[in-house]
């Protein structure tokens, strides 16, 4: 299997759980706010900023979607390593506010660490063609 399959289907899975986590806020943030890994469900009307977590994943997902679809690569790479850093935030604030480390590390850091790779995959693949020599031009007769 080639290196653009591989990275096709780590591309695929990520912009599918981005957009699976996205809906999950936006549709049920009281079941999917247990799992981030912070401590407290939020005081008061706190869903609303838990469905903005779930705006903010699904058009992520939507974002590495379109860019697969229609093929821009290496835009897609370079996306890839910005996104990934909204899981490490994720990371951040959960142990900022005393919240289950395993969970920081084990699923935001994970997450951004994976993002990350699969960014710099993307790269990789399309460096080469992006470095590759443009034909020489052909001679003209005299």
């Amino acid at each position: 299997m080639s290196l653009k399959n591989v990275n096709t289907v780590l591309v695929t899975t990520c912009a599918l759980f981005v957009l699976y986590l996205g809906l999950s806020f936006i549709l049920t943030p009281e079941t999917s706010t247990p799992g981030v890994g912070l401590p407290n469900w939020p005081a008061g009307d706190g869903d609303g900023f838990l469905i903005m977590k779930g705006i903010r994943e699904f058009s992520m997902g939507l974002v590495i979607g379109i860019l697969l679809v229609t093929g821009h690569r290496r835009a897609l790479g370079w996306v890839l390593l910005m996104e990934a850093v909204a899981p490490f935030g994720d990371m951040i604030n959960v142990l900022a506010h005393h919240g289950s480390i395993a969970a920081a590390f084990g699923i935001h850091g994970l997450t951004s660490a994976l993002i990350a790779i699969t960014g710099l995959l993307i790269l990789r693949e399309t460096s080469k063609a992006h470095k590759a020599p443009a034909p020489a031009p052909a001679a003209q007769p005299a």
